[in-house]
């Protein structure tokens, strides 16, 4: 495998991801971030960090934008619920596991 091939199939598996997790809008963040210890959030952070190695003063928000499909604040109102106690309980606890994420 040439290193263009790999950078093509990585590209492509990140797309389906990212389409996956557009299509399953019932799956909250904090649901994410407490069994794998990333979420969508976590993904525009990613993402965002790697456009402004290429693209100084990359906007954030674009890549919100690129990850949820939709503005933010949009996907909130229509898809984004209420953290419970015990979400809230699991998340604090499995906190050091989560992705550390620089640069963005």
């Amino acid at each position: 495998m040439t290193k263009e091939q790999q950078t093509e199939i990585e590209a492509a598996a990140f797309r389906a991801l990212v389409a996956h997790l557009q299509q399953r809008t019932d799956v909250q963040n904090i649901d994410l971030m407490n069994l794998a210890g990333f979420c969508r959030n976590c993904l525009c952070k990613w993402y965002s960090a790697a456009a402004k190695q290429q693209i100084p003063g990359f906007d954030f928000g674009d890549a919100q934008q690129y990850v949820y499909g939709m503005r933010i604040d949009e996907w909130k109102r229509k898809y984004q619920t209420e953290a419970s106690e015990e979400q809230q309980r699991l998340y604090e606890e499995s906190r050091p596991m989560h992705a550390k994420i620089t640069g963005y």
